[in-house]
């Protein structure tokens, strides 16, 4: 949720603490480290805190912009809740979400990648001090952080000469396989990084598998195979922080199953197209589009029978009923933006999780 404050409110310069990280505390509490910097200020390194929560929970935070205090705010840290228990604290700076720097965007645009991000969300934050004291010094914040920490679906057809891609690890060793990627082969064509950590295999993770259980999946896997793929910096990363690549913070740039966003403005008949509640392939309850007529608004925006609806203007409709998604479409009189997946697209997805 976002709150735009309109009087004059002075972020509170904080001490900063160091935290220790112990492993036994939960994934989610990494060490703050200080640097000293040339003018004897002190900034700390940035946390990064990987928030999980139920589809009808809220992550437990306030997103403000505030009239003088620099940077989207963390607010109102819910007493137990999901951002308090990670360790978010009042007064933070969010830096970045899913790993898309955001310090330099619009704060409704934040929000709403947010709130796009579903029920997981990885934040990068810096304490306040430590976020002024590196404003008052000039430096890029975004230079602070690792430039990519997402790891990436990759969806690959074999070809008569197999899937293009090599599994080695240490012997004895369950769950821990790097890729060889054949040059030009299909792993290569499909986007996995050479020397890249496989992390799942058709959506279940692999860290309880030996060589040969992972080799079996894949020739079960028939002519397709999709891997979840960390390369070394994003295994690292995660690994030092303490938390878990999930398929929920991939990069989806190589997939061939594309969300697609359409924007429509009423006509005279309206959007033309009739919205129906029924069950997802999750098994969970969906949004469908259905009854799309030939030339009016939602046709002409690429509108297809049996597309499931996603978000409204930019906000997920996860957990909403059929009457409340019908009152997010007509929130605007004259015009709307859905964002919509094909019934393929939605089974790939579902399939790894």
């Amino acid at each position: 949720a976002a709150m735009k404050q309109t009087k004059g409110l002075e972020g509170d310069k904080k001490s900063i603490i160091k935290f220790e990280f112990n492993p036994k505390d939960g994934i989610d509490n990494p060490a703050l480290s200080l640097t000293e910097d040339t003018d004897g200020e002190a900034v700390g390194e940035p946390r990064f805190y990987l928030l999980s929560k139920g589809s009808m929970e809220t992550f437990g935070f306030y997103l403000n912009e505030e009239l003088g205090c620099q940077g989207h705010v963390i607010r109102q840290v819910k007493l137990g809740g999901l951002a308090q228990r990670r360790g978010l604290q009042d007064g933070d700076r969010l830096l970045q979400v899913n790993g898309h720097f955001v310090d330099h965007m619009d704060h409704h645009r934040v929000v709403q990648k947010i709130k796009a991000s579903g029920n997981q969300v990885l934040l990068a934050v810096l304490d306040g001090g430590s976020y002024e004291a590196a404003k008052a010094l000039g430096r890029d914040l975004s230079q602070m952080l690792p430039a990519d920490i997402r790891p990436r679906l990759c969806h690959i057809t074999r070809d008569k000469s197999g899937f293009g891609f090599s599994v080695s690890g240490p012997e004895g060793v369950k769950g821990t396989f790097q890729l060889s990627v054949q040059q030009d082969g299909p792993a290569e064509r499909a986007g996995v990084p050479p020397g890249s950590w496989l992390l799942e295999l058709n959506g279940a993770s692999v860290s309880n598998y030996s060589h040969t259980q992972l080799t079996r999946k894949l020739k079960q896997s028939g002519s397709k195979v999709t891997l979840l793929v960390a390369s070394s910096a994003v295994e690292e990363f995660y690994r030092l922080h303490g938390l878990r690549a999930t398929a929920a913070l991939a990069d989806t740039s190589w997939l061939p199953f594309k969300v697609r966003e359409l924007h429509m403005v009423k006509g005279p008949a309206g959007y033309g197209f009739l919205l129906k509640e029924d069950d997802c392939s999750s098994g969970a309850t969906g949004q469908f589009l259905w009854d799309v007529d030939a030339g009016l608004p939602a046709d002409q925006a690429g509108m297809k029978e049996g597309d499931r609806l996603l978000a409204v203007n930019g906000e997920s409709v996860e957990g909403l009923d059929h009457q409340q998604t019908v009152l997010r479409i007509r929130a605007r009189d004259d015009q709307v933006t859905l964002l919509v997946i094909d019934p393929a697209g939605d089974e790939f997805y579902h399939s790894v999780g």
